[in-house]
């Protein structure tokens, strides 16, 4: 009987047809069954007005700030079909466009994506530190590190990071997590359900999210202040030991916790407010939330 085994091995395996032909079969013609790749890296002038945007609605987005004149972009292209050829065929289909428009550069990826067909393109753009960046994506998840300068970032269905960047910072996303940490300015940050979490951050702080949790640690206060608000979750701020504010502080269904040697305006924490001067007073903070906890610290 063994023998008679093994003759059958060796008919399946000259006709090309083991445990991975009979699968590929299997999957044949289903929609995303087979995947292509491929890389490119392109190179191109920092623009004469020091601004870029780039627009990806499909894939991961890093863009690094370096000590360096030009930009450079790697690309790595990534196609779903029916067949290996359909995918194949798609990752010609994908184009990085760039053009200069009034002294700054834009860069966007063209990717099909229809049924049973999809491509997307992972990019990492290395830029001098001074060039300001605005980075637009649908679907995939943002990362930004290493500028001197501005960022504005905002990403339907994908988390977002910022870190060690010197400049405003404008953060949006729809349904995921903004992260920012080592950063120094002007702080926007909206998230409609998930959390926000900034870390080492100096300068003024704007940030809410519909359903998510808020968590800021401070070094340094901005003249504009710090304004937290979420409507289903809690609120954790914890601010330099030196810090001169005035404390506002409305929970509607939770309590505050506060550790902060706050001088007490006519208020009661146990009815969820709390008013009154830190230090020597100075730059409003503000923190609401409708339903959870408040923490000061």
């Amino acid at each position: 009987m063994s023998p008679r085994f093994d003759d059958d091995r060796d008919d399946c395996a000259a006709d090309g047809r083991g445990f991975g032909g009979f699968l590929r079969s299997l999957l044949s013609g289903i929609p995303w069954s087979e995947s292509a790749h491929a890389e490119e890296t392109l190179t191109l002038e920092a623009p004469p007005g020091r601004h870029m945007s780039v627009h990806n609605a499909n894939g991961r987005t890093q863009v690094v700030g370096e000590d360096r004149e030009d930009i450079e972009i790697a690309v790595e292209k990534r196609a779903r079909a029916e067949s290996t050829e359909a995918a194949e065929a798609i990752l010609d289909e994908i184009q990085v466009l760039t053009e200069l428009v009034a002294d700054g550069l834009e860069v966007e990826v063209e990717a099909p994506s229809r049924w049973k067909r999809h491509g997307s393109a992972n990019l990492e753009v290395r830029v001098p530190r001074d060039v300001e960046v605005v980075v637009v994506a649908a679907n995939g998840r943002v990362a930004i590190e290493g500028l001197r300068s501005g960022v504005h970032a905002r990403s339907s269905n994908g988390a977002v990071s910022i870190a060690d960047v010197d400049g405003d910072v404008e953060v949006f996303t729809s349904n995921a997590k903004v992260s920012c940490s080592c950063t120094c300015g002007r702080l926007k940050a909206r998230s409609s359900n998930s959390k926000i979490s900034l870390d080492e951050h100096s300068g003024s702080v704007d940030a809410s999210t519909s359903n998510g949790v808020i968590h800021a640690v401070l070094t340094d206060l901005g003249p504009e202040g710090v304004m937290l608000a979420t409507s289903n979750g809690r609120i954790m701020l914890e601010l330099p030991e030196d810090a001169d504010a005035e404390i506002d502080v409305r929970v509607d269904n939770g309590v505050i916790r506060n550790s902060l040697d706050v001088e007490q305006a006519p208020s009661d924490e146990r009815t969820g407010r709390l008013r009154g001067r830190l230090g020597r007073g100075g730059c409003p903070i503000k923190l609401r939330t409708s339903n959870g906890t408040v923490s000061l610290r």
